[in-house]
């Protein structure tokens, strides 16, 4: 069984709507454990259990939310001693545009080395039904590549 770990922060809501929204989109795929976790309670020991990894984030002020950002710290040294190459997806709730916070979550997952599994998804403005689709597809799509051996 494979296991995708969906680790978000959310201040204002919309991220851990959307996150939920990825994991019941991956819930499709019976083959995959799905687990969901704030950035603030997850760690390295959740990454080393994982085989991929959702980030499902903010963009505040143009940039990287500052608890995703804490996250990938806390994260980057222990991952690279423990040889973690875990696939990774971007899903972004902007307010802007998300292009900085994509950039910015990009630079840093390319030195873990984790690679991308898909393009980042950036949903902009308030959260609508078309979001949570997207976010369910998303989560369904890189569930079903988890178990085709894709990623």
């Amino acid at each position: 069984m494979k296991s995708l770990l969906i680790a978000y922060h959310s201040q204002s809501g919309a991220s851990a709507q959307l996150a939920r929204a990825a994991w019941r989109g991956a819930q499709a795929e019976p083959e995959v454990r799905v687990t969901v976790q704030r950035v603030w309670d997850a760690g390295t020991a959740d990454l080393v259990q994982a085989d991929a990894l959702l980030l499902v984030m903010a963009e505040n002020s143009g940039a990287l939310s500052g608890a995703m950002k804490d996250f990938l710290d806390r994260t980057f040294y222990p991952s690279i001693e423990e040889g973690l190459v875990l696939p990774y997806a971007l899903l972004v709730s902007a307010g802007n545009d998300g292009r900085g916070a994509v950039r910015q979550a990009q630079r840093i997952l390319s030195g873990y080395p984790f690679p991308a599994a898909a393009e980042p998804l950036i949903l902009r403005g308030e959260v609508t039904g078309a979001h949570l689709r997207s976010g369910e597809e998303l989560g369904q799509a890189f569930a079903a590549g988890l178990v085709m051996g894709i990623f």
